[in-house]
């Protein structure tokens, strides 16, 4: 079973070797993200991406999204921002929002699944944002099998995946409810996937800037 490690402000600077000595070996780590818990590898680690889309079971054809823990970050995944994105990031960032960009060249097929594209998150919880400044970006798809539903709690996720994974920082429960929303940003900006951000709320703010979301 995987080893779990309490996740608070507090712990986050004592467990950081640990986290950073399991992504050296390509380990997989669930953490807690603003909606559930989220699974992390290095994203620019080949083997550690393809042991993720392994343990999920997730379609190849399907992109794994990226979590960041501030703008600075965005340079090693994207190759533009294109309005819509700079109008999304300053009126959402930091929160459930995840926009997609045009990827950096080099990015790994198994994270844009082909697309040219890399969807990028930089989540609100202080904690992860804390642990993103020291790892780097993780990648923040969620912590189940393809087809099963979210997690919200480390017990959880111990017991479902624990055998797969290596390590579990154990945020206590996480919010749940609606998953974060999805935009791809490039012109005509488009909707994703809604979530709990509302698409009412993006629709304006892209309005105010004469960009119209599409569904």
């Amino acid at each position: 079973m995987a080893l779990v490690l309490p996740f608070t402000d507090e712990t986050c600077d004592r467990i950081l070797p640990e986290v950073e000595r399991v992504l050296a070996a390509q380990g997989l780590i669930a953490l807690p993200t603003e909606t559930y818990y989220g699974l992390a590898v290095c994203p620019t680690d080949e083997g550690a991406v393809r042991r993720l889309i392994n343990v999920k079971g997730r379609p190849d054809d399907k992109p794994i999204l990226v979590l960041i823990g501030g703008r600075d970050q965005l340079s090693t995944l994207v190759s533009s921002i294109p309005p819509a994105a700079a109008v999304l990031m300053d009126r959402f960032w930091p929160g459930p929002l995840t926009i997609v960009f045009p990827a950096v060249a080099g990015l790994s097929s198994l994270l844009t699944a082909g697309t040219g594209t890399i969807g990028v998150r930089w989540s609100p919880l202080s904690t992860l944002q804390r642990l993103l400044n020291r790892t780097g970006p993780l990648t923040g798809t969620s912590a189940n099998r393809s087809s099963e539903p979210p997690l919200d709690q480390a017990e959880s996720v111990q017991q479902i995946l624990g055998p797969v994974l290596d390590l579990i920082l154990d945020g206590g429960r996480t919010p749940g409810g609606s998953a974060s929303t999805i935009v791809d940003a490039r012109e005509p900006p488009r909707l994703l996937r809604a979530g709990v951000l509302s698409t009412d709320r993006i629709r304006a703010a892209l309005a105010q800037q004469g960009c119209t979301l599409s569904s």
